[in-house]
């Protein structure tokens, strides 16, 4: 027996929900990593993958991306891939004494905290169903952002990421579900 696959349904359903899935792994991961239960080297991985996935998003989107909201969230995940580089340049960096890779680490994680703070700030003054959830990840975004440059401990770092990680992915999932 075989099965009929529509690619062009299924890769747009992927393009449809694939964040929904992601902005969560993604923050689980960097969360499980600052625990020591993921491993830098897997943590370097999955930036290298996720700088590809969004360059294949975003190029695979244009046209779809290029008014209202979704130009917005173009523009986040545009200037989101060099920030996602920065790390994949911090993790390659490490143990190299003549490259600081703090900044570039640092500038990778509080530019995805902080990135799609714009876009939820954007898509809440412009959606009539579902803009306090935007309001929320806004907050979650900040309030998670602090709370790693704050954080004593690592797993008080967890907890703020947590946070960034629930706001984007309440977010994220409105979006998808919605509209």
């Amino acid at each position: 027996m075989f099965v009929r696959c529509d690619r062009p349904v299924v890769f747009r359903s992927l393009r449809e929900n694939g964040p929904a899935l992601l902005v969560p792994a993604a923050w689980i991961v960097a969360a499980a990593t600052v625990l020591g239960v993921v491993s830098t080297r897997a943590l370097l991985v999955a930036h290298v993958v996720m700088s590809a996935l969004l360059v294949a998003f975003v190029a695979a989107s244009w046209r779809d991306m290029a008014t209202g909201v979704l130009r917005a969230w173009k523009v986040v995940i545009v200037a989101g891939t060099p920030v996602t580089l920065a790390g994949v340049g911090g993790f390659l960096a490490l143990g190299a004494p003549a490259i600081p890779p703090d900044a570039l680490l640092a500038a990778s994680l509080y530019g995805w905290a902080l990135l799609p703070a714009a876009g939820f700030a954007y898509t809440g003054r412009r959606v009539e169903a579902g803009a306090r959830i935007y309001d929320v990840g806004v907050a979650c975004c900040v309030a998670g952002a602090v709370g790693v440059a704050l954080a004593p401990s690592a797993t008080w770092t967890a907890v703020a990421l947590a946070v960034v990680g629930v706001g984007q992915t309440a977010g994220i999932l409105d979006a998808a579900l919605r509209y």
